[in-house]
């Protein structure tokens, strides 16, 4: 017997909440029907912990973390350590309170015996639907050795690939927080002098000066609507990117800008191969693994490109021919060569030569990208710099000759 919280709906449309001890969500929704009441939700009192544990532990659990997890596993199973144990010890070893307290309920699932995939599958935040499936899959085959082998090279390589972009990016994002902070500092210390310094002088200013100080001044005296509409702006652009029309506009947009295009594609087409050639190797059937594929890549043109592929599967096509269609968003090459994946029967392997290519070509287009950003920034700063030199320090030493 198990204790169930359950919201359910009487036949007038009144609304009850409680608490029912039963074997099942089958019996507790008979239960209810014999008393006029259908049931719409019900929840064991572990499921009721686990969402308390969700909405309040703080933090996500990292990738590294679960790396580390996934191939102790690995090893804890390779040695034939029974997976309660394992669990126990992987529990003590995390540094996340999230990450130990769902492994501590999920030792104490196994213990009550259920299955690996089905205690995962209570931690949608923690563990992907890529990870269960592949777990299940694992599973049902009898190699959840060699699928936990692939899965903790998989996230070994995400982490590779995730570091190696934040690498490339540090410094451009260094040099834009310098410049707003000079930029806040100068609208807070410096202009308001250099303003009522021109004020008690009665000075004639160029355009370009008055411009500078009035700006200056609106952000001294107005600096809450600067909070008010950035904030607005980011509220805007979180709500857009929650539309399709907004996440087809930005997503297209990431597409067509040349700079960026190649990164964006390179970038989505590593992760979709990566998952896909983990999937297959797993086991999972290709239209399975192409649906939960789409899943893991960010892009919306990508995520459409793998829907229609598996559609295309269904009615019968191979998936070099499902993917053409779309071969106008992936790097050349990649189409070309799943189909001779196909034809000799190795797709798997190939996906898996084709993402550890693809992986190297993200860090190399990440790079490319922070060489081409760092000196547009640089000669921003500089024209910035030149703009306040001329608008104010030029008049400045005008008004002090005249003197």
């Amino acid at each position: 017997m198990a204790k169930f919280f359950y919201t359910a709906r009487s036949l007038n449309g009144e609304i009850k909440k409680g608490t029912s001890d039963a074997k099942n969500i089958r019996e507790l929704a008979q239960s209810l029907k014999e008393q006029g009441m259908i049931l719409t939700k019900a929840d064991t009192e572990i499921e009721k912990r686990n969402i308390f544990r969700t909405s309040f532990l703080s933090g996500k659990v990292s990738i590294t973390e679960k790396m580390l997890m996934t191939r102790n596993l690995w090893i804890m199973v390779s040695t034939g350590l029974s997976l309660v144990k394992g669990f126990n010890i992987l529990s003590a070893q995390s540094k996340s309170k999230k990450m130990k307290s769902a492994l501590l309920d999920i030792a104490q699932e196994i213990s009550k015996g259920k299955n690996l995939s089905d205690s995962f599958k209570k931690y949608p935040d923690i563990f992907s639907e890529l990870f269960q499936n592949m777990i299940l899959a694992g599973e049902e085959s009898g190699t959840l050795e060699d699928v936990l082998k692939v899965l903790s090279l998989q996230l070994e390589k995400e982490k590779e690939m995730n570091s190696k972009l934040q690498k490339a990016l540090i410094y451009p994002a260094i040099l834009i927080l310098t410049m707003l902070v000079v930029g806040v500092c100068l609208a807070i210390f410096v202009l308001p002098k250099i303003g009522a310094f021109f004020s008690g002088l009665n000075a004639k200013l160029p355009l370009s000066t008055r411009i500078i100080l009035g700006a200056g001044d609106f952000f001294m005296n107005y600096w809450y609507l600067f909070l008010v509409f950035l904030f607005a702006l980011v509220f805007a652009f979180l709500a857009a990117i929650k539309t399709k029309k907004g996440r087809l506009f930005i997503d297209g947009l990431a597409l067509k800008i040349p700079a960026v295009s190649s990164l964006v594609k390179k970038s989505n087409a590593a992760s979709l191969i990566r998952s896909l050639s983990s999937l297959l190797s797993s086991g999972v059937p290709l239209i399975r693994s192409l649906e939960i594929t789409a899943g893991t890549v960010s892009n919306f043109y990508f995520k459409e490109a793998l829907s229609d592929a598996s559609k295309r599967i269904e009615k019968g096509e191979k998936l070099f021919n499902s993917l053409k269609p779309h071969q106008n968003i992936f790097p050349y090459g990649i189409i070309e060569m799943i189909e001779i994946g196909e034809e000799t029967g190795k797709t798997s392997l190939i996906l898996k030569k084709l993402a550890e290519f693809y992986e190297e070509e993200v860090s190399d287009a990440a790079e490319n990208l922070a060489v081409i950003i760092e000196p547009v920034l640089i000669i921003a700063i500089g024209a910035a710099v030149g703009i306040f030199a001329v608008s104010i320090i030029g008049p400045l030493y005008s008004v002090l000759g005249h003197i």
